[in-house]
């Protein structure tokens, strides 16, 4: 018995091929990531684009993938998850390599993004792998950044976690009473269509996979057209007609469109044609009923095609809706010579009310619709939201959801702040204004009888009355003035017990805000509130973790960061890199002598004097007490002997201001360079520091190199010598 060994097709091998293309791109990645590459852009090497563009492949191969799978309405497996936030995950490390660590907030970004909109396994897994990478870039390495990848692990699980919960219970909150307003609207609607009998009991359980709602609509719809069609099929065979049709009026009223139709010719009129022409044209004008007969055919009649058969018996009944609005009409005919009488007339009107309930039904639906659409834009403008990671991210995001959810022609956006104990408003954001407009923004005004001002003092929108009833239209101030609105409403921004700012909200239309708009934009103004603390709370967490709070330069431990990262760029790049370690001159005679609040004033003043001396590219931190330190990539000693040269002569001109009069102060500052003096971190800084306490062991206020220093050191052992 022979056996036969069965091979995969070529079909099947391309698609594990294409399947594993996206693993395989962010696994190769990292590997070059943890290997020291993607360093820098102007270095990037061919390798390494070749990597990025397998990696985008990638990314492009995972979200094919997911997008077709829920096309088919298939599950998004974990799978599918880990590849789409895997080369995501990597793309965002890639990033953060090429720019720079202070770049890394884009990844917090991501991860509470795959966090709050992904499965909850599938974003914990991406938590692990985004952790893991880290450390991989971090950890591994001749210097280990032991505290850099605490600080990253800290804040991707505190915002990771954070979001998750914020956004689930904010959309959670949303759709509950989104779905309460929608579901009241719904009951209504269908106890009118119960009210005309258009539902049936039992009807509704025979559509599978639909929710409640859904099977009401589709049953009413097809009860429905049921029943006109089976009215039209009664007309039909009780006044033995050739053609009965409904036609209806186009919203301009000069047009008629065919609605439905039983007829034995294929000629009845299917396209637009004229209302105010023939027979029909008559019975719209009159609003009654018309019948004629001819043994010769009929003129006027219009239903037809050119080329339609002979009429010769027509009758023709107007649809009047109960206001006394035509809305169409119902027209029977007959090819011979036998006049419609006055049963026939009445079973047509009683089809044409038939016709009529059919018409109410769609616009009901139509309205149904409208209401959905709505609130699929308004659910959409809540995730745009809840996704923005920055303020001006807020901003144009509320802006945009709010234009496109209430069709406004106008929005802005204000926060208020406290200024010197005042109140003060700036117009942060705007859109539908001119390039004039646009110059608005940035601009503040002080507190005053504005309707933005009374909003914040309020906490309520405004106005209550008719924009053309105000005396003045007041919005920002007396010299800001917005013309062209015919309806405006502004919105409070409130988190909490605190109010942020306002949304204006203006339209050229009178009657643009109707209640549920109305409600829809007073939501999502809250949900921009949310947002806009979140960023800021997210943009002051970060800004604490990384800087002193004295003096706002980095901190102690930001330091050691960004040292590690600029030291690794040019042992890579063979690059030299100096080091500036700085100390303010009898700073203790300072704090016993002039008291701790001026102490705090010359290291504010230091820190702001060396800060504007430094070039971008430097990174300026406290080292800790009176002490700062200068890390300057790209910098040999020559160049960083001047800086530092630069930054003691203007601490030397400063005079500081106290109660006890003027006060001067000096420095004293020491510098190592990479790699002249040392090739570690730590090396650096220790020769640094040495350099400094020569500085004041030699008279003070002065700039001292290694080069200096170890030359001092010799003058004095052959001065011993000779003694």
């Amino acid at each position: 018995m022979t056996s036969l060994t069965s091979f995969p097709s070529p079909g099947r091998l391309l698609r594990h091929a294409v399947r594993a293309i996206p693993a395989a791109a962010a696994l190769a990645t990292f590997i070059h990531l943890a290997r020291g590459g993607f360093r820098g852009l102007h270095t990037l090497e061919w390798i390494e684009a070749a990597l990025v563009g397998f990696l985008l492949v990638g990314i492009a191969v995972a979200a094919w993938r997911r997008a077709m799978r829920g096309s088919v309405g298939a599950v998004i497996d974990l799978r599918d998850d880990l590849e789409l936030g895997g080369g995501l995950i990597a793309a965002a490390f890639v990033v953060v390599a090429i720019g720079g660590g202070e770049l890394f907030p884009i990844v917090y970004l991501l991860m509470a993004f795959l966090v709050a909109f992904m499965q909850r396994n599938s974003g914990l897994t991406l938590l692990g792998v985004a952790l893991v990478f880290d450390a991989l870039v971090t950890l591994v390495g001749p210097v280990p950044n032991v505290s850099g990848f605490a600080t990253h692990a800290a804040f991707l699980a505190l915002f990771s976690g954070l979001y998750h919960l914020v956004l689930a219970t904010r959309m959670a909150a949303a759709r509950r009473a989104e779905s309460d307003a929608v579901q009241k609207r719904i009951r209504e609607v269908e106890e009118r269509a119960r009210t005309f009998r258009l539902v049936s009991s039992g009807t509704q359980d025979s559509f599978s996979g639909m929710s409640s709602d859904e099977k009401w609509l589709v049953a009413s719809v097809k009860e429905i057209e049921g029943a006109v069609q089976a009215a039209l099929e009664i007309a039909e065979t009780g006044l033995r007609t050739h053609t009965c049709a409904a036609f209806l009026l186009t919203s301009d009223d000069r047009s008629l469109k065919l609605y439905d139709c039983r007829s034995g010719s294929e000629r009845v009129q299917r396209e637009r044609f004229n209302a105010g022409e023939g027979i029909i044209g008559g019975v719209l004008k009159r609003r009654a009923p018309v019948r004629m007969n001819s043994p010769q055919g009929l003129k006027g009649v219009t239903h037809y095609e050119s080329g339609g058969p002979s009429v010769q018996a027509l009758l023709a009944v107007p649809i009047i809706e109960g206001s006394g609005l035509v809305r169409g009409v119902l027209v029977a005919d007959r090819m011979a010579n036998e006049p419609f009488s006055d049963q026939d007339e009445k079973l047509l009107s009683i089809i044409a009310g038939e016709v009529l309930r059919s018409i109410e039904v769609e616009r009901v639906m139509s309205y149904i619709r409208k209401t959905r659409d709505e609130k699929d834009r308004f659910f959409r403008a809540i995730e745009e939201l809840n996704r923005a990671g920055s303020p001006d991210q807020v901003f144009v995001a509320v802006l945009e959801s709010t234009r496109h959810l209430a069709g406004l022609d106008f929005c802005a956006v204000t926060l208020v702040s406290e200024v010197d104990g005042k109140r003060m408003h700036r117009v942060v954001r705007m859109s539908g204004v001119t390039a004039q407009g646009k110059a608005l923004e940035g601009q503040t005004f002080v507190d005053n009888n504005g309707l933005v001002a009374n909003v914040v003092r309020y906490g309520a929108p405004l106005p209550g009355r008719d924009i053309k009833a105000m005396d003045r239209q007041i919005i920002f101030d007396d010299e800001t003035q917005i013309r062209g609105l015919g309806a405006l409403k502004i919105f409070p921004l409130v988190a909490g017990d605190r109010i942020l700012g306002t949304l204006v909200a203006g339209s050229r239309k009178k009657a643009a805000f109707e209640q549920d708009v109305l409600r829809m934009i007073e939501v999502i103004a809250i949900q921009a509130a949310q947002a806009v603390l979140r960023a800021q709370l997210y943009e002051q967490m970060e800004r604490m973790a990384t800087t002193d709070g004295l003096t706002g330069l980095f901190n102690h431990r930001t330091f050691q960061t960004k040292a590690d990262e600029i030291l690794a760029q040019a042992r890579r790049y063979q690059r030299k890199c100096s080091v500036i370690l700085t100390d303010v001159d009898h700073f203790k005679s300072v704090n016993d002598t002039y008291g701790h609040p001026t102490g705090d004033q010359v290291l504010k003043g230091v820190a702001r004097i060396i800060k504007s001396l430094a070039r971008d590219t430097d990174v300026v931190a406290r080292y800790g007490g009176e002490e700062f330190v200068i890390v300057m990539p790209e910098t040999d000693a020559k160049g960083a002997y001047t800086i530092s040269e630069r930054i003691r002569e203007a601490v030397k001109a400063e005079i500081f201001q106290t109660e006890m009069g003027p006060l001067k102060i000096t420095m004293s500052l020491g510098i190592a360079t990479f790699p002249d003096n040392g090739m570690e971190k730590q090396q650096l800084i220790d020769l640094a520091d040495q350099c400094l306490y020569h500085s004041k062991r030699n008279g003070r206020n002065q700039s001292v190199t290694v080069a200096q220093m170890q030359g001092g050191r010799k003058l004095a052992a052959a001065a011993a010598e000779a003694s």
